[in-house]
């Protein structure tokens, strides 16, 4: 039983970019870019692959990775990865979204830094560079305390500018620290279970943000500050974003 684990949920199907984490970008499935990053940058951490499907299984195992069959049906990745969990029986688990190619050994270190600290759960945020993904809703903000714990997660931009009728610039952005969620979490094992006995909380399911389902409930979520750049691939778009980072290496 590891102390700590990196679990990768792994979903085939996707609303917005069909089979994505099968989608070959340089000659492979993104999903195999997500793993070998992973056990570039943090090969002291045991990592698996919640699977859904059968033909995610085979991609990854024949690539040398660990996976657990998980329930095709769970709502959420972190259902798949609580599923995950009871076989792995990992005290802490660091979740690593499945289409993040760029996850920094950086990040990861930090989160299981956090996560042995006194709050059940941890995550990451960095600062916004542009206005345009700070109005963006797909790009979610976070606001927080001094004390690193989050305040509040949502799609709209958040603080508001009141005085300036929301309308900022690039320099605001810097001087306010307004953060832009990334979604890499860690959890305490025991409440990994507990979360997912939670009902869906009024908050998360008006903006359809799961992790205000904790903060609804009066846990609190550790939250510290990442520079390292990132990119979800959320559409074709985005996987050419990432293959163009890959060539500007």
């Amino acid at each position: 039983m590891p102390a700590l684990a990196v679990i990768v949920p792994c979903r085939l199907e996707s609303t917005r970019f069909p089979r994505k984490l099968l989608h070959v970008i340089k000659g492979k499935p993104l999903v195999i870019w997500v793993a070998e990053r992973i056990t570039a940058e943090a090969p002291d951490f045991p990592l698996w692959f919640a699977v859904d499907h059968p033909q995610l299984a085979e991609c990854l195992e024949s690539a040398g990775f660990r996976t657990i069959a998980t329930d095709a049906r769970h709502p959420s990745g972190t259902d798949r990865l609580a599923e995950a969990n009871r076989t792995v029986r990992a005290s802490y688990v660091i979740n690593v979204q499945a289409d993040e190619p760029l996850v920094s050994g950086a990040q990861l270190h930090a989160l299981a830094k956090l996560i042995q600290g006194d709050a059940p759960m941890a995550t990451l945020c960095t600062p916004f560079k542009r206005v345009e993904d700070f109005h963006n809703p797909n790009q979610v903000k976070v606001v927080r305390t001094n004390t690193n714990r989050a305040l509040y997660f949502s799609r709209s931009p958040m603080p508001y500018a009141r005085d300036l009728g929301g309308k900022v610039d690039e320099a605001w952005l810097a001087a306010h620290g307004c953060y832009k969620h990334l979604g890499l979490y860690a959890y305490k094992g025991d409440f990994l279970e507990q979360f997912v006995r939670l009902a869906p909380g009024k908050l998360e399911q008006i903006e359809r943000l799961e992790q205000l389902r904790v903060l609804e409930n009066g846990y609190p979520i550790a939250i510290d500050v990442t520079e390292d750049p990132t990119i979800g691939v959320d559409t074709a778009e985005d996987a050419v974003r990432f293959e163009q980072a890959l060539e500007g290496h």
